[in-house]
């Protein structure tokens, strides 16, 4: 045997080798080899899902909380009036007043007490009250004002029952006064009343 022919022996032996394992790299399946891509994909996904649920979550907390502002807002344009009116000339009527809201009666007369009332009113919040049982008293009592204000006492027409008296807590979008009265259904209640029904607005005397 020649040299040469022994050198070719291991060479030719390498090469079939080689062959060998390109043979086998080939023939493995893709789903056996490294998923590195397809995992790494998989974590970008899921961190995008995760950024955008939270975001999602953060907006709408900030959204439920801007709704809640502004029922705030409007609870409170509700008690102090709109447009033009409102005003706290007779705050402190209205905050005494609003103290026996649910309440039965306080004044202990048995019936037609809503002058009674606003005359109690009156009196512990440090004014001077028309000392009448009737309702219409108050139509020529304290200053004639024009149209509802908050702090107002509102006398009302009943129909054939008489009269009605309350202070005026706040207006509504249409105008009509809110109204903390007595006798109320036979309680202190705070109710929206028809402009129509109130014939004289009057600011407490001091």
């Amino acid at each position: 045997m020649t040299v040469s022919r022994k050198l070719s022996l291991p060479l030719r032996g390498a090469a079939l080798a080689l062959c060998s394992v390109a043979v086998v790299a080939l023939a493995t399946p893709a789903s056996a080899r490294p998923r590195h891509g397809a995992s790494h994909h998989h974590h970008v996904h899921h961190s995008k899902h995760h950024a955008k649920k939270h975001y999602g979550h953060r907006h709408r907390h900030h959204a439920r909380r801007g709704r809640y502002a502004a029922a705030a807002a409007a609870d409170t344009s509700a008690s102090q009036g709109f447009g033009g009116f409102g005003g706290f000339g007779g705050s402190n009527v209205v905050a005494e007043a609003r103290r026996y809201i649910g309440s039965g009666n306080p004044t202990g007369r048995a019936s037609l007490w809503c002058a009674r009332f606003m005359n109690m009113v009156l009196e512990r919040s440090g004014h001077k009250g028309t000392g009448s049982d009737m309702a219409r008293s108050f139509a020529s009592y304290g200053h004639r004002i024009s149209g509802p204000q908050v702090g107002a006492i509102a006398v009302m027409s009943r129909g054939r029952r008489g009269g009605h008296v309350g202070v005026v807590s706040g207006i509504d979008a249409k105008g009509n006064p809110i109204v903390i009265s007595g006798n109320h259904g036979h309680r202190v209640a705070e109710a929206t009343y028809s402009r129509g029904r109130i014939y004289a607005y009057v600011m407490p005397s001091s």
